[in-house]
């Protein structure tokens, strides 16, 4: 859908001082009709890539290109693209069907795809009730769906979505993860960066990480994930464990329950003393690490 080919952008704080690079030398390449998170800490050059792809700044070097599919000249790129940026401007003084009519204009949509297309999506994200109101009186999480409704009226094949789950009730965050599922199950591209980790693993197939400018990550989450896996099996017992079990690896009581965690090559003989000594066993299994658990490793 889109690369970027060894982008890099340096900003000057200071006449006197060295530039500083928020992004060094990133490659990567994003498939389309997939889902990526986008991700890293704050500072990790995140917003500084979505702007240039977005075109509001130039990279210092570097280059990105976008397929074909979304059009041959800018115009019809960006008439492809919806955008909802952290933090969005709202004009107070109008109401929620007059910002979708302004956005649906500059989109040179007719009044009649805009009716339409609005209709839909406000009723799916469940604004609908609101939309006679003016902006002024919405709470931050009716902005942020109003916000998902406008990037969505013009139908655009690539969505740019900065932190869309902010501001959102868990219910609220739901409604919108299922939302992104459905419009990928359709075809669209969605590229979207959070900070709430359990929700990009939720819904990304993969993903790409940042840490202080540089690409850290980009691709599957599935092989992220089997790749940082460890040697390593859990088991929990009703009871408590013998001293035997200490020394094949760290036990741990919690509550009425035993854990030890112990490696591969214990496996066996974890398996028979269980087996010898007829214990309760609650559950065995493989330790795969989360998507969060991967991010502190790797120190973004």
């Amino acid at each position: 859908m889109f690369s970027f080919h060894e982008v890099s952008k340096e900003f000057r704080t200071d006449f006197w001082e060295k530039p500083f690079r928020a992004l060094d030398n990133v490659s990567f390449n994003l498939r389309a009709g997939n889902i990526v998170g986008f991700l890293g800490a704050n500072g990790a050059g995140k917003t500084t890539g979505i702007k240039i792809l977005l075109g509001f700044i130039k990279p210092t070097s570097g280059s990105i290109e976008f397929d074909s599919s979304l059009g041959k000249n800018r115009s019809e790129i960006f008439k492809n693209i919806g955008y909802l940026p952290e933090r969005p401007y709202f004009y107070a003084d109008l109401t929620g069907q007059e910002f979708i009519n302004y956005i649906g204009q500059l989109n040179d949509l007719t009044q009649a795809e805009i009716n339409k297309n609005g209709s839909h999506w406000a009723k799916s994200l469940k604004i609908d009730f609101a939309l006679n109101r003016k902006l002024r009186f919405y709470s931050k999480g009716m902005l942020q769906r109003l916000g998902f409704v406008a990037a969505l009226v013009a139908d655009p094949k690539l969505l740019i979505l900065d932190e869309p789950l902010s501001g959102l009730d868990p219910l609220g965050r739901k409604e919108f993860k299922d939302i992104m599922n459905l419009l990928s199950s359709e075809g669209k591209t969605i590229f979207f960066s959070s900070h709430i980790l359990s929700d990009v693993e939720e819904v990304s197939k993969d993903v790409v990480i940042l840490e202080s400018g540089k690409l850290v990550h980009s691709g599957s989450l599935q092989e992220l994930v089997k790749g940082k896996a460890t040697k390593e099996y859990e088991l929990v017992i009703d009871g408590d464990f013998s001293e035997n079990f200490s020394k094949l690896g760290s036990t741990k009581k919690l509550g009425e329950f035993s854990k030890l965690i112990f490696n591969e090559s214990e496996y066996v003989q974890v398996v028979e003393e269980v087996s010898k000594k007829n214990l309760n066993i609650e559950s065995l299994k493989k330790i795969t690490p989360t998507l969060e658990d991967i991010i502190y490793r790797i120190g973004v």
